[in-house]
């Protein structure tokens, strides 16, 4: 049955093949005065809008962020914009909890030096309010006033359909599908951030939102059910951001994952430039990679630094989807001029520092 929408009757619809792309919806923590006004959520069009409306009347001086992730990030520089005071709020005791803390530190020191506050390893307990409006963030540590709040705390799959149809669920609660993005039922396809993904480096299945991922299983989704038989292999967990003119990008399994997998790895972390040293405008970058102790095999890479550093982990996914092992990217033939890189790029002497260890 489909109901539609503004209080429509219900209809029944027959379908040969049903694809389900109902996405992932926003965590919106269950805690006292959560229903505050001066709480927003950024997931839609409408959501930035009526918060761009705030800020445009000067209504809020003081702006706190719940969330240290992609999306608490990304706010925390659209906010400096606004000559506002910015707090931002996490329960782990690191930005970015896909990075290791080491590469998480380089970034946070980045986000305090352009005047952000960080309460890091802090839980959101509640808001407090007076009558419906907002006057502050409350953890389990401290009261922190605001004027505004913003909930980047996360987002989970949007699969209460497919469970009601009792479609299998995996990993999250994600919808289970093979590499043809088919479910385990009949006719019945799902691909997006509502399914579950096939991790290329731990063999296991996995959860990955992102833009990337879900456009890829879509194709697959829809070219199957036309009547093709197209595969989709897998992902390595690619990501990539800024902050201000800080670039941070990670792929592959972190220290956190591989460790929960009983996987015995050594790393090695060099700190460069973006370009060759005496050129003008060359910046920092950090680079951390990962590696299998005893085969060689490239684990997993994270990086952190300056304009010119993130789209370096494109070679590291690439690597990584191909199984290469650390020899293999020393080797690499990458190209080479002073103003794109130095002669051994980054990835060259990260990747040669790691030799010497596995």
């Amino acid at each position: 049955m489909i109901e539609r929408p503004n209080g429509g009757k219900r209809i029944t619809q027959a379908w040969d093949y049903l694809v389900i792309a109902t996405g992932a919806i926003p965590i919106r923590p269950n805690v006292p005065g959560i229903g505050a006004e001066g709480i927003y959520e950024v997931t839609t069009l409408e959501d930035a809008i009526a918060l761009r409306k705030v800020l445009e009347e000067r209504k809020a001086k003081r702006a706190a962020i719940i969330g240290g992730s992609y999306i608490g990030i990304e706010m925390a520089e659209a906010l400096l914009r606004w000559d506002l005071e910015i707090v931002l709020i996490d329960m782990l005791p690191q930005v970015m909890g896909t990075l290791d803390p080491d590469m998480a530190k380089l970034l946070a020191d980045a986000i305090a030096k352009e005047g952000v506050s960080l309460y890091l390893g802090e839980k959101l307990t509640g808001f407090d309010t007076t009558g419906k409006q907002l006057n502050a963030v409350v953890t389990d540590k401290r009261e922190i006033p605001a004027d505004i709040a913003i909930l980047g705390i996360g987002i989970r799959p949007n699969t209460a359909l497919a469970k009601s149809a009792g479609i299998p669920l995996g990993i999250k609660d994600a919808i289970v599908v093979d590499s043809r993005c088919k479910t385990q039922v009949d006719g019945v396809w799902a691909a997006g951030d509502c399914a579950q993904s096939h991790h290329l480096v731990s063999g296991k299945p996995t959860w990955i939102a992102l833009g990337t991922v879900a456009n890829k299983q879509g194709r697959v989704a829809g070219l199957n059910v036309a009547g093709n038989d197209v595969n989709f292999p897998g992902v390595v967990g690619t990501a990539i951001s800024r902050f201000v003119e800080t670039e941070f990008a990670r792929t592959g399994l972190s220290e956190h994952e591989l460790e929960g997998l009983g996987i015995d790895f050594v790393s090695a972390k060099i700190t460069g430039h973006t370009l060759a040293r005496y050129f003008p405008g060359t910046q920092p970058i950090t680079v951390k990679l990962l590696a299998e102790k005893k085969t060689g095999r490239l684990l997993g890479g994270q990086i952190v630094g300056g304009l010119g550093s993130a789209k370096r982990i494109d070679i590291l996914a690439t690597a990584l989807q191909a199984g290469l092992a650390v020899e293999d990217l020393v080797n690499l033939d990458l190209g080479y001029s002073p103003p794109f890189s130095p002669t051994w790029d980054p990835i060259h002497i990260a990747a040669r520092q790691l030799l010497k260890v596995v």
